[in-house]
């Protein structure tokens, strides 16, 4: 592995590809941190099982996971890949590596690409979605490590990004030089307090070769991550976008996607096109943490910390797309076939994967969250 610290991505010819776009493999990390998955994470790691066992029959799964869990790893998700009648000898690869907790999406490298199908990784500060300032956890060293580490056993040149911190739930792009990030989260004072929202912008096109910044005002209510885009907002092709939303006037969602939605409407993308937006109905009823749960946690010094009763930010923009699958949450909530429905429409080439979703959302994520991509090479 070769560490860039001159230049920068774009400059070099590199740019984000779409998440529909083909790609090599995913990374997802196991679950462990028992301040995030309740009760030794069992029914969490069967969740996890399961997108990996939907991602392998289409791509590489690279499963990083601590020493003492690895076993458990193997073993948890060769089960479900025989109680889902999944192929044998599918492709997952186990690397044993140190973590904080199992948000691949936010503390992998995010990935780019050159015309010439050459893969590079970039290393972002990571920072527990704040800092010291409203960060969920008091250490987060082994986290912000976790893409050079990934990125120097797969081979991967890597761009080293610190201290700009970044996550990448926090970016979502077309991949034809469009970036959608919501103010929320990239203006929170816990991240680059230093920048101005320009100078941001230009970071971000810098390392994503991009040519436009789409900033909506908000995230899903009630994340913890300041609001993230890949709970709101998801590009599903080029010119077109999923929107979380409700009719229900009286939720406090509603008016944060209403003002989200006065924005996209009025925007185009990099290439100067209309953004069309699909509105994708959040779960009627919220849904939060019960008694029962709660007593499941075991938090140490300086973690967030939840409540019973407490909303988490459930959403079905959340949604993970494969090569040839599209693995989307579910909550056993009368809007789960209208997710799946609606991604049915616009992914019809790709089969869509309902993943019951609980166990991972009173994790503090979602589907989305807990997968990183990695592109295809030429």
């Amino acid at each position: 592995m070769k560490i860039l610290n001159a230049g920068c991505p774009r400059a070099d010819g590199f740019y984000m590809p779409a998440e529909y776009a083909p790609h090599k493999g995913t990374i997802i990390i196991w679950p462990k941190r028992p301040g995030s998955w309740i009760y030794g994470a069992r029914r969490a790691r069967e969740a996890f099982a399961e997108v990996i066992c939907a991602i392998a029959e289409s791509e590489q799964a690279y499963v990083l996971a601590e020493a003492d869990v690895i076993d458990n790893a193997r073993s948890v998700v060769e089960a479900v890949r025989k109680q889902k009648n999944y192929q044998e000898n599918f492709p997952v690869k186990y690397i044993q590596m140190e973590s904080d907790d199992a948000w691949a999406r936010d503390v992998g490298p995010t990935f780019v690409k050159n015309e010439d199908g050459a893969v590079r990784g970039i290393d972002w500060c990571f920072n527990a979605w704040g800092g010291k300032v409203d960060g969920l956890y008091a250490d987060w060293t082994k986290d912000d490590r976790v893409a050079a580490l990934f990125c120097n056993k797969a081979g991967y040149d890597m761009y080293d990004a610190h201290p700009f911190v970044l996550e990448g739930g926090a970016i979502h792009t077309d991949g034809e030089g469009t970036i959608l990030v919501t103010e929320s989260c990239l203006l929170s004072k816990g991240r680059n307090p230093e920048l101005s929202k320009e100078k941001i912008g230009q970071k971000l096109k810098d390392y994503l070769g991009a040519e436009k910044i789409i900033w909506i005002p908000y995230g899903i209510y009630n994340d913890e991550t300041n609001g993230h885009i890949d709970n709101v907002c998801a590009f599903t092709k080029p010119g077109e976008v999923v929107l979380a939303w409700t009719d229900d006037e009286s939720d406090p969602q509603y008016v944060l996607s209403a003002e989200d939605l006065k924005v996209l409407e009025q925007e185009t993308d990099a290439k100067g096109r209309k953004i069309r937006v699909h509105k994708m109905l959040i779960p009627k009823k919220p849904v939060c943490i019960t008694e029962k749960e709660l007593a499941g946690y075991v938090f140490e010094e300086g973690e967030d910390t939840r409540e019973a009763g407490e909303r988490l930010a459930a959403s079905y923009v959340n949604f993970y797309i494969g090569n040839k699958v599209v693995l989307v949450p579910q909550f056993g909530d009368e809007h789960d076939v209208l997710a799946t429905d609606l991604l049915q429409k616009l992914f019809p080439e790709r089969e869509i994967v309902p993943i019951f979703a609980r166990e991972i959302i009173i994790g503090g994520g979602n589907i989305h969250c807990i997968t990183q991509q990695i592109p295809a090479r030429r």
